[in-house]
Order: C-alpha cells, then structure tokens, then sequence
C-alpha cells in the first residue's frame, strides 16, 4: 500500500475516532457558534458597545436592552457579544505566540544538542519557576494594561510549555531509523527536521494547543478582572465582570454578571472538550 493511501487511511481513522466523541463534537459545534455570533450578529444588528443611552442608566432587561444596560447606559448584550471577540482573540492570538516562539527552540534544543540545548532548556526552566499569574501583573503593571500588552505577555510567558513538550518528543524521534537514514544520505539539518522529525512530534502540540488556549482565555479575564487587563471602554468578558462585583450587583441584578460569566464557562469547556477529542482520536489505544 503506497504512503498517500496510508496516509489518508489514517487521517479517515482519526475524524472517525473525533466524530464519534460527544463531548468533544458538542464542544465545537458551540465552538462554531460562538465565532459566527461574534463575527456576524455585530453585522446584522445595530450593536454598540460604547454609546451610552441616556435615558436608561441601569436599566432592567428590555426589548430595547435584552440583557439591560450598565451604570452609564451602555447595552450589556452589545459588550458581552464585542467582549467575546476580545476574549476570543486574545485566547487564540497569545497561543499561538506561545506556539511560534516555543516550537522552533523546542525542535532546535531537541535536534542539536549540545549548548544550544542548555541554554533553551535552562531558559525554560527559569521562566516557569516563577508564578506566572504573579509575573504577569508585574509585566502588565510596568507596560501598560491593553489587549495588545495582555496578548503579548501571556503570550510570550506561555512558551516554556511548548518548548518542553516538543523538546521531550523530538528526543525520542531524532533516534529513529528513518531520521538516521535521512542524516545518512546527506539531508540537510533543516530539511529533516521539517520533514521527518516536525510531522512526528505535532500531535501532542495540537493537543497542547487546544488546553493553552483555553487557559489564555482564563488568564486574560483574570486580568481583566483585576483591573489589569482590557481596559473600559473596550470590553471583555473579564472586566464585563469587574464591572460588577458589587455586593449590591451580585445580588439584586444577576442579569449583569451571569451572563458573561456562562459565556465564559461553556467557552472554556468546549475548547477543553474540543482537545480531549483530538487527544483520543489520535491515541490508537482509545476505545471510543
């Protein structure tokens, strides 16, 4: 059976083994509807996030305000829907600096050794000793809290988990026979590595990648929470929630904080249920 066939036997077997995951299905289609409600109901409706109605400060829910308005007049459904998009993108755009910067030192330190593999290591190691939540604030608090400060900082602090995960893999695929044969026949350093040694060890990134999204989405309301995240009038999730953290709030107007705080529950949930399914369809070993 020639290579291509293999291939896509397998890639059939893997979909096969995703769909037929509940959790992990249920977690993307909410997933998808999450994005198409950011991305498109701004189109479709007339939403503000920033406009103050100024004759409904603190209003109930309404046919006017579905979910009410803030103390300053501001429609609460409009922030929730804008501040999913911050929350998402934050999420995604931070992994995938994380994923960038950890990758390539990752396969490096994995692939050459020697210094190279000390220094990427000990670097690792260094910047996960300390508590991240803690480094963070103190990055944030010296640059200025933005979404653009927030999506680098978690972000670049993200990569030592990359790096070790795909360092630990690459260690037990440069010593298989076909790595040894493309080194035998003259292939260069850079070829094999994408060629050979890459292919074989992003499962577990992908896997990864799924969980370090979903922790970025958490980090960033946590900031934002804080005070030290997004910054009013852009909204998020995170400080939709800072908002309300009254005692007053809590109690006699849930419709203020339930909602970002289910939005962000189920978001992180599917993406976790969404990662569970990937890790089980590519683990042979599962019985689904």
């Amino acid at each position: 059976m020639s290579t291509s066939k293999t291939s896509g036997s397998y890639m059939r077997d893997v979909f096969r083994r995703f769909r037929a995951h509940k959790l992990a299905m249920a977690g993307l289609c909410v997933l998808i509807l999450e994005i198409l409600l950011v991305v498109l109901l701004p189109m479709l409706f007339p939403l503000d996030p920033y406009t103050s109605d100024v004759a409904a400060f603190g209003a109930d829910p309404s046919v006017l305000h579905p979910l009410g308005t803030d103390e300053i007049g501001r429609d609460l459904l409009a922030r929730l829907i804008y501040g999913g998009r911050v929350s998402l993108a934050v999420g995604i755009l931070s992994t995938a600096i994380s994923v960038a910067v950890g990758v390539p030192l990752g396969l490096a330190a994995g692939y050459f050794r020697g210094i190279l593999e000390t220094v990427v290591m000990r670097c690792a190691d260094i910047f996960m000793s300390f508590p991240s939540i803690i480094l963070i604030l103190v990055l944030v608090s010296v640059v200025g809290p933005s979404v653009l400060t927030v999506t680098l900082v978690i972000g670049v602090l993200g990569w030592p988990q990359f790096a070790r995960l795909i360092y630990g893999n690459v260690l037990s695929v440069r010593e298989k026979d076909y790595v040894e044969s493309a080194r035998a026949v003259g292939e260069k350093s850079f070829r094999t590595v994408m060629k050979y040694i890459l292919p074989n060890t992003f499962a577990p990134i992908l896997i990864a990648l799924t969980f370090g999204t979903a922790n970025a989405i958490i980090m960033e309301s946590s900031l934002s929470f804080l005070g030290m995240g997004v910054q009013a009038p852009m909204a998020s999730w995170g400080n939709i929630l800072y908002d309300a953290q009254s005692i007053a709030v809590l109690s006699q107007r849930p419709w203020l904080w339930v909602p970002p705080g289910v939005a962000l529950v189920i978001t992180v949930l599917s993406i976790n249920f969404f990662g569970d399914g990937i890790r089980d369809a590519l683990d042979t070993k599962m019985k689904l």
